[in-house]
């Protein structure tokens, strides 16, 4: 039981006896915790403010959901409410007190990375033999709520297989009404190693012995952000690309950046939309998520690439009881370019979108959709507190596991299956199979799964999700 439920439940059964759907004046709002985070950040998250006048109906609903929103700024280990009513007060418009109380969490993270080259665990653990050899290592730096607003600054130096190097910066608010946001980064990388294209649904790679450098890539970008209300958010983004491949690749693959050329430049102008109400944005139960984006790229004068990019998801999560929940995932994107290189060709199997079951396959085309359905129990969820850490942001320790049913289902339409041998394209693709999702602090999901695809192939895959 949180502490917002056993207090809301005391005052309710302790006080004076008022009408069932009376009305409450908030009184005050006291925060509790939250040494770095300022003040406004939380308060932009609550609907509850000072001097409000609410149907005593209202009030736990309003409550519970001010919980979440605060949770889900990923600002803090705990987030707990408390109401209590002055029940010496007459029983029509009684003052009540919120206090939300917050356990912040360790907002900067310098660690060494040592990460692999491949797609995913999965690939590298069948298809590349465990190879350390395909490995990147360097230092991240991480510095979440920077300057006490919810902004996030992160660097990367990695060498290894894929030498890399990111700097960003993201500030959700610039103004006072706390609705325009800004964000920059920069990305540069070089690789050894490139997969150059794709036969049968696997990606072949290059490495020449003596080349150095096979591509290079550098980015930049500058981003405009729009919080409207609580749940709905809108970003312009504006970013340079500069692409560089060796002749080898090129000769390989003319299509690579089409026509044998070795070098790719454009500048790309993308809108974000995302309408985000889930009780958890790690792992959510309850909730619906709707994002969309359009991208085009071109603009310049001597742009080597001009295509239109369409993307667009539906996610719901609801509870069945008894422990039981249930999610459902659709997400649908098409391409339109007149010639489209095959550098940015991308189909399922490659970031968020993949059909489970088909984790060492990459499925490529210009247009697809993916629907993936999980039916869940949850075995557990506690809240342990160990004391014996020292470190306050550490010692609070929440971990949940969930039994999950999987059934997915894709379609990957491709102009460019029979030229690569795809056994994969141009036909449904089904999967079904159960995971075990552990899900613990700092948003860290660990999801162990055995599924058995459409094409009767059995396997047992670990992914790992987290956000420092």
């Amino acid at each position: 039981m949180s502490l917002f439920t056993f207090i809301f439940s005391l005052w309710q059964l302790t006080a004076v006896p008022a009408p069932a759907d009376s009305a409450v004046v908030v009184r005050s709002v006291k925060l509790v915790g939250n040494a770095r985070t300022r003040d406004r950040i939380i308060f932009r998250e609550m609907a509850i403010h000072t001097g409000d006048t609410l149907r005593r109906s209202e009030l736990p609903k309003k409550i519970a959901w001010d919980q979440r929103k605060i949770w889900n700024t990923n600002l803090f280990i705990s987030v707990d409410v408390a109401a209590v009513e002055d029940s010496t007060a007459p029983p029509e418009n009684r003052p009540v007190d919120i206090t939300v109380t917050m356990k912040e969490r360790w907002y900067i993270f310098v660690v060494p990375i040592f990460e692999l080259a491949d797609r995913n665990l999965n690939e590298w653990w069948y298809d590349r033999g465990h190879d350390l050899r395909r490995t990147n290592y360097g230092l991240q730096l991480s510095w979440k709520n920077f300057t006490g607003r919810n902004d996030k600054l992160t660097a990367v130096a990695q060498t290894g297989f894929t030498p890399k190097y990111i700097m960003s910066y993201d500030r959700p608010y610039i103004d006072k009404a706390q609705r325009i946001g800004a964000n920059a980064d920069f990305y540069y990388a070089t690789n050894r190693e490139i997969a150059y294209r794709p036969f049968r649904d696997k990606w072949e790679y290059i490495r020449p012995d003596g080349l150095n450098m096979l591509r290079t890539r550098l980015t930049t970008s500058i981003g405009i952000t729009r919080r409207d209300g609580f749940y709905n958010f809108h970003e312009l983004e504006a970013r340079y690309t500069n692409n560089t491949i060796a002749d080898t690749v090129a000769s390989l693959n003319p299509d690579y950046f089409l026509d044998g050329r070795t070098r790719q430049q454009f500048l790309t102008l993308t809108y974000n939309y995302r309408y985000d109400r889930r009780d958890n944005v790690a792992y959510a139960l309850q909730g619906t998520l709707l994002t969309a984006m359009v991208a085009h790229s071109g603009w310049m004068p001597n742009a080597d690439l001009t295509q239109t990019d369409l993307l667009v998801g539906v996610s719901r999560y609801y509870p069945l009881g008894k422990r039981f929940f249930a999610a459902n995932t659709v997400r649908l994107r098409n391409v339109w370019a007149t010639r489209q290189p095959y550098f940015t060709t991308r189909g399922l199997g490659v970031g968020d979108d993949v059909i489970r079951g088909y984790e060492l396959y990459v499925i490529e085309g210009n247009r697809y959709g993916v629907f993936r359905n999980n039916i869940r129990f949850r075995l557990f969820d506690v809240k342990k507190e160990w004391k014996w850490i020292p470190i306050r942001q550490f010692n609070t320790v929440p971990i949940a596991a969930y039994l999950s049913l999987i059934a997915d289902a894709g379609y990957v339409n491709s102009t460019i299956a029979e030229k690569y041998q795809s056994r994969l394209a141009n036909r449904w693709l089904y999967s079904g199979g159960l995971s075990l999702d552990v899900v613990t602090y700092y948003n860290m999901v660990f999801r162990f799964s055995t599924v058995v695809n459409a094409q009767r192939e059995t396997g047992f895959f670990l992914n790992i999700q987290r956000e420092l």
